[in-house]
């Protein structure tokens, strides 16, 4: 089954609200990390949460988007994105987290590419890593889009990682969790 684009936003979906669902407990604050597919098709954003910032990960470009920031982060298609031991995958990851070390970075935040579970899955599973979700727990919330999701795909993508404070040794990880703390986790 193929998935139908003209229908809003594919694969949409607050990524605390379902890892508070999966883990059984509130931990994570709703309507801070959206995630989904193109936007394409959606009349507003109020359709997706209003999102404050948005990480668009197609190489397309978005529709003019009033009132939000906007970051673009393209990515070869002929890179294997979710080989993250590949320099170009870390240099692009590197780049996109590197963002949430600003103080003036708004939230909420929307990530998408075209249907919101390949590359967006990739930058979702990182940050939730780097929050010290546990690996199981971001897997199941990779696997609940639609479309062909492969539990192998996510654990390559996480196993190229490995050690996370080198493999992203150019930005303060530190500083970013306390970014990400104030504005995704319950105190």
């Amino acid at each position: 089954m193929s998935l139908d684009y003209t229908e809003g936003c594919v694969n949409f979906r607050d990524v605390g609200e379902f890892i508070n669902l999966i883990l059984g407990e509130e931990t994570f604050l709703k309507g801070k990390l959206l995630r989904g597919g193109s936007i394409d098709y959606i009349k507003s954003l109020a359709e997706i949460g209003h999102p404050k910032s948005v990480f668009n990960l197609r190489n397309g470009k978005d529709s003019d988007l009033d009132k939000v920031d906007y970051y673009h982060f393209p990515m070869l298609n002929k890179i294997e994105k979710y080989d993250t031991s590949q320099k170009e995958v870390k240099v692009w990851l590197n780049e996109i987290l590197s963002q949430f070390e600003s103080d003036e970075f708004r939230y909420p935040v929307f990530i998408h590419c075209l249907s919101g579970k390949d590359r967006t899955g990739i930058v979702v599973a990182t940050i939730l890593l780097i929050l010290d979700i546990d690996i199981e727990t971001i897997k199941e919330e990779y696997l609940l889009s639609d479309g062909e999701v492969k539990k192998e795909l996510i654990e390559m993508s996480l196993n190229g990682i490995k050690d996370i404070e080198t493999y992203f040794n150019r930005i303060d990880l530190n500083k970013i969790r306390e970014n990400l703390n104030k504005n995704m986790l319950f105190s």
